[in-house]
């Protein structure tokens, strides 16, 4: 594995997913290492990125999850810094980080996806017209992921509520009319869709603690579905991962409703990378181990 050189693991930062990536990241330098890479890790939040430079790093795989590591900001330093890392470039980062930009392209190229509001901290909102014309409702901080700031909301007393809560994380909150049904994830590597997965959770949705904190939520991939919706669910995500300039590899989560209907919810560009997650359970079940995982995305690098 010469041809890599020396490889620094981006893991922790000081984005509110902090915890999960310095799992992830963990998880990656690992595998890194297993495979005969010369890997090691390093925290941008406990040390200057400058030092990439005197380290003489040779490439960067970014495990870093939320602002600061997933929106285009370290993507941007280590361009300026002439390093190859992995994942997705300046835009894509910064536009699949960014739900309220990404809803509006799914809209304008006409891929299904929940009609929603927009909400801005500077500006009030009438909740309560919002519940007449949806019913139930998701909200969303435009910038956070692992579901973090996320709440459901039935009345406009709950949508009040929510949408503070959610303003503590973004100045920006997405309201989305509520999706019943199964939800999904399309995991993408090297810009091809791996098996689909289903997630069930008791919880109402798929918040953080179904993704980290419990032993409830059940997972079943591939997932059981027709062979013309997983195809039709495949291309949509791979549709909606080109269309906001993703790139390598990530994840499109979407909805199918009681109808049948498929409607996307979001693309994540450095989604959870612990042994025990969504892209490495896809890979896995399409015969790639998570050594050969973290190895064919840092190949995107050379």
């Amino acid at each position: 594995m010469k041809q890599f050189g020396k490889v620094a693991v981006l893991l922790g930062g000081n984005s509110a997913e902090r915890e999960v990536s310095l799992k992830s990241g963990a998880a990656v330098l690992n595998g890194l290492i297993k495979a005969g890479i010369d890997a090691f890790a390093f925290d941008p939040a406990q040390r200057n990125i400058l030092e990439l430079n005197t380290l003489n790093v040779d490439r960067v795989f970014i495990a870093l999850h939320g602002r600061g590591g997933e929106d285009g900001t370290i993507q941007g330093a280590l361009e300026f810094m002439s390093l190859p890392y992995t994942g997705s470039q300046v835009l894509g980062s910064a536009l699949a980080m960014d739900k309220i930009r990404s809803k509006h392209l799914f809209r304008a190229a006409q891929l299904s996806t929940a009609a929603y509001r927009v909400a801005n901290a500077k500006e009030g909102v009438d909740a309560a017209a919002i519940i007449a014309d949806f019913g139930k409702v998701m909200v969303k901080p435009s910038h956070e992921g692992s579901s973090i700031g996320m709440a459901q909301a039935c009345t406009a007393q709950e949508l009040t509520d929510a949408l503070t809560a959610a303003f503590a994380f973004d100045d920006e909150v997405l309201i989305e009319q509520w999706v019943t049904g199964r939800e999904f994830t399309v995991a993408m590597l090297a810009d091809e869709a791996l098996p689909v997965i289903e997630m069930k959770t008791p919880r109402g949705f798929y918040d953080y603690e179904a993704k980290y904190q419990v032993n409830s939520t059940e997972y079943y991939c591939p997932a059981e579905l027709s062979e013309a919706h997983t195809a039709q669910l495949q291309v949509m995500a791979k549709h909606a991962f080109e269309l906001v300039g993703a790139t390598g590899w990530g994840r499109v989560d979407a909805m199918q409703d009681e109808h049948g209907q498929f409607y996307l919810l979001e693309v994540n560009t450095v989604p959870g990378m612990t042994e025990k997650s969504l892209v490495p359970m896809a890979a896995k079940a399409q015969g790639v181990s998570f050594e050969q995982l973290v190895v064919r995305i840092l190949e995107q690098t050379l």
